[in-house]
C-alpha cells in the first residue's frame, strides 16, 4: 500500500516516512513480524466488538482488521492519510466510509466511542500527549492499546542504519521520546494498564479504564 513517505501537512509530518510494512530489508521484516504478532495477540485478548484506531495514517492496521470481518474504523488529523486510506479501501473492495477527518484532541464521547480504541505510533508526534490520552480516556468504553517507538533505542536503531544523522537518529515528526518506564508512568496516569510489550523497538500497552478508588 502507498505511505506518504515524509509529505508535510501544515507544516506537520504526516503518515508514515518510511514504508516499514513493505521493506525488503530482512532485519526490518523480522521486527516487524515481531510487532505484528504482539498487536494481534493484544486485540485478540481485548476480544473487541468494534475498533477505532485514533491516528490510523494511511490505513494500514484498520484496513487489516477490516479484511479480518472485524467492525473497525480509523479517523486522522491529516487530510492527506485519509485520501490515502481511502483510495487503497477502494481499491480493495472495502468500505471507503470507514475513514474520516478528525484530530485526537477532538475526539468525543458516543460518535467516536468504541469498544477498543487503537492509537499507534501517534503520541510521540504530539505537542500535548498528556491532553490526547485524556480525550482517549473519554472514548474508551473496554480497553485501549497504544505503542510508542522505545527510546534511546528507536534511535540508535535508526543511526544504526545510517538514518537521521543530523537528528541525532530521530525520525522526522518526532517531537516526544519515552523509556519503557516513563512512557508505564505516563500512561497509568489515565489508565490501568494490562500487559507491556516490549518488541524491538517498540513499547506497546493494552490498558482499560481506570477503576476509580473511593
Amino acid at each position: 500500500m502507498k505511505v506518504l513517505g515524509g509529505k508535510t501537512e501544515n507544516g506537520i509530518v504526516v503518515g508514515n516516512t518510511y514504508d516499514k510494512y513493505a521493506s525488503k530489508n530482512p532485519i526490518v521484516q523480522r521486527l516487524m513480524r515481531c510487532f505484528e504478532l504482539n498487536m494481534d495477540e493484544l486485540v485478540q485478548k481485548a476480544d473487541p466488538k468494534s475498533i477505532h484506531e485514533v491516528g490510523c495514517g494511511e490505513g494500514y492496521w484498520t484496513l487489516r482488521w477490516i479484511e479480518k470481518g472485524l467492525l473497525a474504523r480509523g479517523c486522522d488529523f491529516s487530510t492527506l492519510a485519509i485520501d490515502c486510506a481511502i483510495k487503497e479501501a477502494a481499491l480493495r473492495g472495502l468500505a471507503t466510509e470507514a475513514f474520516n477527518v478528525k484530530s485526537i484532541y477532538e475526539l468525543t464521547e458516543g460518535k467516536d466511542s468504541a469498544d477498543l480504541i487503537v492509537c499507534c505510533e501517534v503520541l510521540e508526534h504530539l505537542e500535548y500527549p498528556s491532553k490526547a490520552l485524556k480525550a482517549l480516556q473519554d472514548v474508551t468504553h473496554n480497553h485501549l492499546i497504544l505503542s510508542v517507538p522505545r527510546e534511546p533505542l528507536w534511535c540508535l536503531l535508526n543511526l544504526a542504519r545510517g538514518k537521521y544523522f543530523k537528528k541525532f537518529g530521530n525520525t522526522p515528526g518526532h517531537i516526544q521520546q519515552w523509556t519503557k518506564a516513563s512512557f508505564l508512568s505516563l500512561v497509568s496516569e489515565f489508565f490501568d494498564v494490562l500487559d507491556v510489550r516490549s518488541p524491538i523497538p517498540w513499547t506497546i500497552m493494552l490498558c482499560s479504564k481506570k477503576v476509580m478508588k473511593h
